[in-house]
């Protein structure tokens, strides 16, 4: 009986501290947005990129010879490359909304990405999602209608950027989902880094004096140092607060979590930029939240389901 409480008393702590690294990213992500949002003021998008990923090798790779991981691609350079492709693209598409939009408008936009993923995953690989699922779907797909509307009006094309977020991210929790228990995850988000910064750099090099908006380098000064180094510090430290938060809880305690970034996206924007959604973007915001939690909720179910126990014949 000690044994058993023992066990469950240690399971009961690994789940908390889960859950504290959930909310420790929720926290800590949207810090990147703010940071990525002021560089933007004189730095250019791709130069932004470019810098997120080239801080997060140099943060990881004392962690990786600390901890004694193999550098070794272990014959997964292919996927690898695809992985840091899509969250290349993802960022840069990211940074190019949030120059413009509000922070709560675009990352609630990018809150369709676990919807693309599970219609993928219906339609492409012929996992069994139900139709209460593909409703909630559809209701957070309107949600992002919502939100799109107003921004678009403002700012045209760009309110669309966060949608090719989303696309890009789906492709890349997808691909993470082939590589997971193959690498380690520290490894995997260090050769991640380190495979865009070698995409990144030369195209930023090659760009220096070219006029082109989006990626010729400008040197930063003051307090940009700041925000362009924090772009990098707060991506390299949200995420993997949450890779170490997965290892500890299950995935349907800590998914919930995730929407707690809106709510702290919303009151960063507030705060720092004098932005709110309008109403018609709250509305859209509310029902992507909505959507997505029950969509969780029915997995949640759906899961319980098919592990129940039959009883015997």
């Amino acid at each position: 009986m000690t044994t058993q409480s023992t066990s469950a008393e240690t399971t009961t702590d690994r789940i908390m501290l889960g859950v504290a690294l959930m909310i420790g990213f929720c926290l800590t992500a949207p810090l990147l947005d703010v940071a990525a949002k002021l560089a933007s003021d004189i730095i250019p998008v791709g130069q932004i990129t470019a810098a997120r990923f080239l801080v997060q090798v140099g943060l990881m790779l004392p962690f990786c010879i600390a901890m004694g991981l193999s550098f070794r691609f272990n014959g997964r350079l292919g996927l690898l490359t695809v992985r840091a492709t899509l969250l290349m693209l993802s960022t840069f598409f990211f940074i190019s909304a949030l120059r413009v939009m509000p922070l709560a408008d675009a990352l609630a936009i990018v809150f369709i990405e676990p919807f693309i993923v599970m219609l993928v995953g219906k339609y492409a690989f012929g996992e069994d999602v139900g139709p209460r699922r593909i409703a909630a779907a559809g209701v957070g797909f309107l949600g992002v209608v919502l939100v799109i509307q107003p921004s678009f009006a403002t700012f045209g094309a760009v309110a669309l950027y966060p949608l090719g977020t989303a696309v890009c991210f789906a492709g890349y929790v997808l691909v993470t989902r082939g590589l997971r228990g193959r690498l380690h995850p520290v490894m995997m988000q260090f050769h991640t880094g380190l495979i865009a910064s070698l995409m990144c750099v030369p195209v930023v090099w090659i760009a220096n004096g070219t006029g082109v908006a989006a990626l010729d380098p400008v040197w930063p000064v003051g307090i940009y140092w700041v925000w362009l180094l924090g772009v990098g510090f707060f991506a390299s430290v949200s995420h993997m607060m949450m890779t170490y938060g997965l290892t500890l809880a299950p995935s349907s305690t800590l998914a919930p979590m995730q929407y707690l970034e809106i709510p702290v996206a919303t009151v960063l924007g507030l705060l720092v930029f004098a932005q709110f959604p309008n109403a018609m973007a709250l509305a859209g915001i509310v029902l992507i939240m909505g959507a997505g939690l029950y969509m969780i909720h029915r997995e949640r179910v759906t899961s319980r389901v098919t592990t129940r126990p039959h009883a015997p014949i």
